[in-house]
């Protein structure tokens, strides 16, 4: 990869986040593809790879050494001596990546049933199809395969276009003259305004006073700005993408697919579901960190 000194490194990062950004605003306030048989602003998407690609062939690139490699890439500054971190194999580091959502998730859903029944709710489990979004679940779709397979698709085509512009991009272009620990938290940072476009959205169609957007703003950057640290630190741990795309995928496709249902309502501790879930992900990950540091 092209060297970068700061300030253009800056530069070309923000100019690709804009790029990028523009387009799903764009895609999110008018042309709303969620709205169609597809469910997913996946256009967006779509044009983030095309853009990573653009971007990888301008700073002289590619996608394995920004994190897509079948092997842990020793020669990534980023990358610890992987041998004791489950081997070097990235189908492990995938495995990893699906024990850690499966686990935190089972967790956080079990305590999400329980504080219910606490409150003398009757509560059971439904398994559709809806898009994610902190206020609740939205724009419900009839579980079929085609529906399954679609929700599947679209957030595989998701974690590859923000794990490769934010994992992998942006945190190998600002570790270079910024050192890992910024560059992972400016690309958390990035990662969290880069949800905003969902509390934008709510703001201009009136469904959400200024007061509650701005909470649900920053409830937004905390949370995915966690789950950012967290994928950037599973990259120093291995030196590739996986274990934070097969979580990702996880977390994406569970808040998809797998609701919480009482009489008054569906989802209604959502929000508590996700933090404890971020949150315990982020410890694991950061305790194997501090563990790993001290050999």
């Amino acid at each position: 990869m092209t060297k970068l000194g700061k300030r253009h490194t800056l530069m070309v990062i923000a100019l690709t986040y804009l790029v990028c950004a523009i387009v799903k605003y764009i895609e999110f306030f008018f042309i709303q593809t969620e709205q169609t048989f597809i469910a997913d602003n996946v256009i967006c998407k779509l044009w983030t790879i095309l853009v990573l690609v653009l971007a990888l062939r301008a700073t002289k690139s590619n996608f394995d050494e920004i994190g897509f490699a079948f092997s842990s890439q020793k020669n990534r500054s980023t990358a610890k001596e992987s041998a004791g971190f489950l081997g070097r194999s990235p189908v492990r580091y995938g495995l990893f990546g699906f024990a850690l959502g499966i686990a935190t998730f089972a967790i956080s859903y079990f305590v999400e049933i329980l504080i219910l029944r606490a409150q003398g709710k009757s509560v059971s489990l439904a398994f559709y199809v809806t898009n994610f979004a902190l206020s609740g679940a939205t724009n419900s779709v009839a579980l079929s395969v085609p529906a399954l397979l679609i929700c599947i698709a679209g957030n595989i085509i998701n974690v590859v276009a923000e794990e490769g512009l934010f994992r992998g991009l942006f945190l190998h272009l600002a570790e270079k003259p910024f050192g890992f620990r910024k560059a992972n938290f400016l690309q958390a940072f990035l990662f969290g305004i880069w949800h905003l476009v969902s509390v934008a959205l709510e703001l201009r169609n009136g469904t959400m006073t200024l007061a509650v957007a701005a909470v649900m703003a920053l409830g937004y950057i905390v949370l995915a700005g966690m789950l950012a640290l967290e994928w950037g630190t599973c990259v120093s741990l291995t030196g590739v993408l996986w274990a934070g795309i097969c979580e990702h995928f996880f977390n994406n496709f569970i808040g998809n697919t797998l609701h919480v249902v009482t009489e008054s309502g569906t989802d209604e501790l959502q929000i508590a579901r996700i933090v404890l879930s971020n949150v315990l992900s982020l410890a694991i990950v950061l305790m194997l960190s501090k563990k790993k540091g001290k050999r």
